[in-house]
């Protein structure tokens, strides 16, 4: 058992001492877990580390089956097969890869925080990742890096199931792990601390070891005063409570409208809240009503006052100087989905992204058709009532819109892993939309 990824990624090292000051080769990281992996292993072989980052093309229909794979320097790899036996049409495959060219090209920025991607042409790329399970993330990794020009790909990882190389015989040149097992669970179970990379240290990684490219200052988010702070939001003279917390360099801000019964203390939206912290977004949540006004059952469905209320918060975010600068998202659960569509409705609205949890958009009534920003709607697989109430908004709404289902989820998400499934899905849809 490894202490934790900087543990393993030491021993890692041990078994790669061929390719120690070696010029000709280059780390490659797959974030996030295989980043603090690759970092002990670029300092020990005294080597260069970057980032690989892939993106798999999942089936419309099915997407956690991968027709195929892109990643940087152009790097694209499709299984014509399954494309064919799946009877995904051109169009399909096509708004497939644009989403996640978008969310690649992203994601790419982010972490490298404008330095310049190592290019792999004619190198021998050690692919690195905190372990290897099903292991199609590590041979999506390893296409797009011999579509990368790679000259020789080394797939190394500190622990994969014994017959690894085997099923993964077409993706790398050589495989190299610490351990392997033929009782293979998950990936987590070899480590006492498993906990979750953010992107922050991912990026601490990379600069520590990567000199800046020329200009890349300049290409980082507005620097931003970090906080992480009980706020009194003034909404038109109406106190509120609320909590804000910014990281350092945000590239957005995201404000939580909370559904009925709840407040800015609800766990979920917590939960939430940290998946976009840890994703480099700034996030408020505070209570759309006062003490005083929750007692009234009228004001907690009044979706025009929740929503005129949220619309007064954003306005309060505009008038502090060290928020005004950030592209603004709203995430709503249940009625606060509501008050989210009927904030961004109004003609002054600046909101780039809206997110939905379980949510009711349906309540804002007329208002869906004149929300023109991207919008996702995320509802629980069991949810029945609640979903059919989402796919009937989704055909109202002005701008583009999207529904996801968490299959197996009901309303409130309490399943096993299923409000995690709503905080990733919420966190990569801000960081596609909020830069733009």
């Amino acid at each position: 058992m490894f202490t934790d990824r900087r543990d393993a990624g030491r021993q890692l090292a041990e078994h790669l001492s061929r390719y120690r000051n070696d010029p000709n080769v280059v780390v490659v990281g797959l974030p996030r877990g295989g980043v603090p992996v690759g970092f002990e292993v670029a300092t020990a072989l005294g080597v260069p580390l970057d980032v690989i980052v892939v993106r798999k093309l999942g089936v419309p229909f099915q997407p956690e089956l991968a027709m195929g794979a892109i990643g940087e320097h152009g790097a694209r790899y499709v299984d014509d097969d399954l494309v064919k036996r799946a009877g995904v049409s051109p169009d399909q495959f096509e708004e497939v890869e644009r989403r996640e060219r978008e969310e690649l090209e992203w994601r790419s920025h982010r972490f490298r925080a404008g330095r310049a991607a190592t290019k792999l042409a004619g190198r021998v790329v050690i692919v690195v990742d905190d372990g290897v399970a099903t292991g199609s993330t590590a041979r999506a990794a390893c296409h797009v890096a011999r579509a990368a020009g790679a000259a020789r790909v080394v797939l190394a990882v500190p622990v994969a199931p014994s017959d690894w190389a085997d099923r993964l015989h077409d993706a790398a040149d050589e495989y190299v792990a610490v351990e392997t097992h033929w009782r293979f669970g998950s990936v987590g179970l070899f480590y006492r601390d498993f906990s979750q990379t953010t992107d922050q240290e991912v990026i601490e990684c990379l600069r520590t070891t990567s000199p800046p490219a020329a200009g890349a200052d300049a290409q980082l988010p507005p620097p931003v005063a970090a906080r992480n702070v009980d706020v009194t939001v003034d909404a038109d003279g109406v106190e509120l409570d609320g909590h804000l917390n910014v990281p350092e360099h945000a590239i957005g801000l995201v404000v939580f409208a909370h559904g009925s019964g709840s407040s800015r203390h609800s766990s979920r939206n917590r939960f939430v809240a940290k998946e976009l912290n840890d994703g480099g977004i700034a996030t408020l949540l505070f209570d759309l009503l006062t003490l005083d006004e929750e007692s009234s059952h009228e004001n907690v469905f009044d979706v025009a006052l929740l929503g005129d209320r949220l619309a007064a918060t954003l306005s309060w975010i505009r008038q502090d100087p060290g928020l005004a600068a950030l592209p603004l998202g709203l995430f709503g659960a249940s009625t606060g989905a509501a008050a989210a569509i009927w904030a961004a409705a109004s003609p002054d609205s600046d909101v780039v992204a809206i997110v939905s949890r379980g949510g009711r958009p349906d309540l804002a009534g007329l208002r869906l058709a004149d929300v023109h920003t991207p919008t996702l709607l995320i509802v629980g697989g069991q949810d029945h009532r609640v979903l059919e109430l989402n796919r009937e908004a989704l055909e109202h709404l002005g701008g583009h819109g999207r529904l996801v289902q968490v299959p197996g989820a009901t309303h409130l998400f309490e399943e096993p892993g299923a409000l995690a499934v709503v905080a990733e899905l919420a966190r990569d849809f801000f960081l596609v939309h909020l830069p733009r």
